[in-house]
C-alpha cells in the first residue's frame, strides 16, 4: 500500500501482516467499551521502521512520533521491537495536541504507555480509545505536573476551550477517573486511505476500518 501524506511511512493493512501482528493489533475486531457498546479496532496502520525514525518524524510542529509510541514490558512483546505500528489516526491526535502547545505555549508531555496501546498491552481494557492511537495522558504541561485536581481542573478548563470536541477524563480514583494525569481523547475514530474500498471490492472483502466518534 502507497505512502499517505507526507510522513515517510509505510501505510498498511494490518489484516494482511504476519499472525503474530494480526495477534497483537486484531486489526478490525469488534471490541466493547465501559457501557457495552461495540467499536471496530483500526485496520489501517503507520510501519514504523526503527527508533530513530520515530525520534526524527515530526508528526506536528511541536510533537514527533516517538512521544506516542513510549511503552514498557505491559506492551506486548511485537509492539516493544520494529517494525512496530501505530493507527493513521495518530496524526489527528497529534493536530488537537498541537493546537493545545500553542494554546499553552510550552512543552506538553505525554506519559510512558500514555499515548498508542495494543490490544494487547496489559493496561488495555474496556475498549480505551487509546487503542485507536486517539487518546494521550498528559503528565507535565511546562512545569505544572498534573497530579492535584487543582492543575488537573485548570487544565480540563482550557482543553475544553481551545478543543471543544475533546473529551476530558474526570478528576478522581479509580476506574474511569484520572488522579495523576490529564487524559484527553478523540472517541473511537479510525482513519482509512483513499482508494481502499475500490480495492476490498477487487478482492472481494470489506473494510472495517469506518470513521467513529464517541460524545
Amino acid at each position: 500500500m502507497s505512502e499517505m501524506g507526507l510522513l515517510p511511512l509505510r501505510v498498511v493493512d494490518a489484516r494482511e501482516l504476519d499472525t503474530k501482528f494480526r495477534a497483537v493489533l486484531r486489526p478490525g475486531e469488534p471490541v466493547r467499551d465501559r457501557d457495552g457498546t461495540p467499536h471496530q479496532l483500526p485496520a489501517f496502520f503507520y510501519e514504523v521502521p526503527s527508533w530513530n525514525a520515530a525520534m526524527e518524524i515530526q508528526i506536528a510542529p511541536h510533537f514527533r512520533l516517538s512521544e506516542f509510541l513510549h511503552v514498557d514490558v505491559r506492551e506486548a512483546d511485537p509492539q516493544r521491537r520494529f517494525p512496530r505500528y501505530v493507527p493513521l489516526a495518530i496524526t489527528l491526535l497529534a493536530a488537537h495536541l498541537e493546537v493545545l502547545r500553542e494554546a499553552v505555549d510550552t512543552y506538553v508531555h505525554i506519559s510512558a504507555n500514555g499515548g498508542y496501546r495494543s490490544p494487547a498491552h496489559a493496561l488495555s481494557a474496556s475498549g480505551s480509545p487509546h487503542l485507536w492511537g486517539t487518546a494521550a495522558n498528559i503528565y507535565r504541561i511546562g512545569d505544572d505536573f498534573l497530579d492535584t485536581e487543582k492543575q488537573i481542573a485548570r487544565y480540563t478548563q482550557l482543553v475544553r476551550e481551545v478543543l471543544p470536541g475533546v473529551w476530558v477524563r474526570p478528576y478522581g480514583h479509580g476506574i474511569g477517573f484520572a488522579d495523576d494525569h490529564l487524559h484527553l481523547d478523540l472517541g473511537h475514530l479510525s482513519v482509512e486511505p483513499r482508494g481502499v474500498r475500490a480495492e476490498d471490492e477487487d478482492r472481494g472483502g470489506t473494510t472495517p476500518g469506518k470513521e467513529e466518534t464517541a460524545a
